[in-house]
């Protein structure tokens, strides 16, 4: 306000002029000149457009105004580019005076470089502050935003985006930073990269038995087709990947068709999302399944495990190549590890599955290692007789 208002005082003195100062809202900060209330100026065109203007009395939006002129500059503040306020001659005359224009220019322009002598000021003021913490990393910034020192190529620009202190940011280069206060602006320091989410888990359910198949990826449970069902345990059990002509032959043999595959791995992609990859096909997520669990239950040898997971031959249903191979060896495996170190409630559980319940080695064992008392005895003799 000081440097504006005397320096139009002497125009407001010698004539019947209205000198106004505003803020950016249009309230009348300062004022001097003719002491007429009703002569207020409209500044409306001046606040709404950067360019100085004058407004013609017909122009004014007040009716009571529309018999004097104005002349008009906004004042844009040098550190945030926006405008601060308005600097306003008012002529009574129906024509404003050729030179009220250069005069608000100049005025405005002056206001500015006084607050851009303030706002270097600090920001030097703001440097040797952060030039005495020695060879401390970081980006200095101004309480606006604006990058003061720490940035010698000027990959940042002029300004960057100020998040919430301690909140990480990612810059242009591809650096995370944390912001945090210091004196009257900011520092912008090296932060790690934020912890990579993990992926989610793809598990699958009821593979093994007569059961009905599904998948649960983030926990969206998927009933999923005797197909889909299919190849989802085919990349299961081959994690390197396989293509669309390795895939095809598994399932159907030689009449395999890959354009099928690629046609069902679509669809599976449409309803699981990223979980599985291209070139090759692969799951790219971690995975469980009962019968990949079974596996691992072969190679530590724990017959109790071994029965209570094995509820079935897998995927009973499929007539693929591949998954049958599959099916019998484990079929085969969890019997004979059953048979050698198995206890009867072992071999009972075993018993209760398609593949065992017409198992004469098994009934057999049952038959004769169980108390004749007890009816899983009984049960296995009758099997036996049927």
């Amino acid at each position: 306000m000081q440097p504006l208002l005397p320096l139009l005082a002497h125009i407001a003195d010698e004539s019947a002029h209205v000198v106004v100062v505003t803020d950016a809202d249009g309230r009348i900060l300062g004022r001097d000149g003719n002491p007429d209330p009703t002569r207020v100026p409209d500044l409306t065109r001046s606040m709404a457009t950067r360019p100085p203007v004058q407004v013609y009395p017909e122009e004014q939006l007040i009716r009571m105004l529309h018999v004097q002129s104005c002349s008009a500059a906004p004042i844009i503040d040098p550190d945030t580019d926006q405008i601060l306020g308005c600097v306003d001659i008012t002529d009574p005359a129906r024509s404003p005076h050729p030179a009220a224009v250069a005069l608000v220019c100049a005025t405005a322009k002056l206001a500015e470089t006084q607050l851009a002598l303030r706002m270097h000021e600090r920001d030097e003021r703001l440097r040797r502050r952060y030039e005495a913490l020695g060879g401390r990393p970081g980006i200095l910034l101004s309480p606006t935003g604006r990058v003061i020192s720490g940035d010698p190529l000027g990959t940042l620009g002029e300004r960057v985006p100020l998040p919430a202190p301690g909140e990480r940011m990612i810059l242009r280069d591809g650096r995370f930073v944390l912001l945090e206060p210091f004196s009257d602006g900011y520092l912008l320091r090296a932060a790690p990269p934020p912890p990579t989410p993990a992926p989610a888990r793809l598990r699958l359910h009821g593979f093994l038995g007569d059961n009905s198949p599904t998948a649960l990826v983030a926990e969206h449970r998927l009933p999923l087709s005797l197909r889909h069902t299919e190849i989802l345990a085919l990349l299961a059990l081959h994690p390197s990947g396989l293509t669309a002509e390795q895939l095809s032959f598994h399932l159907y043999g030689d009449d395999g068709n890959p354009g099928t595959i690629r046609v069902e791995i679509h669809r599976l992609r449409a309803e699981l999302g990223d979980t599985i990859g291209a070139r090759p096909y692969r799951l790219t997520t971690p995975i469980e399944a009962d019968f990949l669990e079974l596996r691992h239950l072969l190679a530590s040898s724990d017959p109790a495990a071994l029965a209570r997971a094995y509820t079935g031959p897998l995927l009973p249903r499929s007539e693929s190549p591949e998954i049958r191979r599959e099916r019998d060896e484990l079929e085969v495996q969890v019997r004979t590890c059953l048979l050698l170190r198995g206890s009867p409630d072992d071999l009972w559980a075993y018993a209760q599955t398609s593949g065992g319940r017409e198992d004469f080695e098994v009934l057999q064992r049952l038959a004769t290692t169980l108390p004749a008392t007890d009816h899983r005895a009984a049960a296995a003799r009758a099997r036996l007789r049927a």
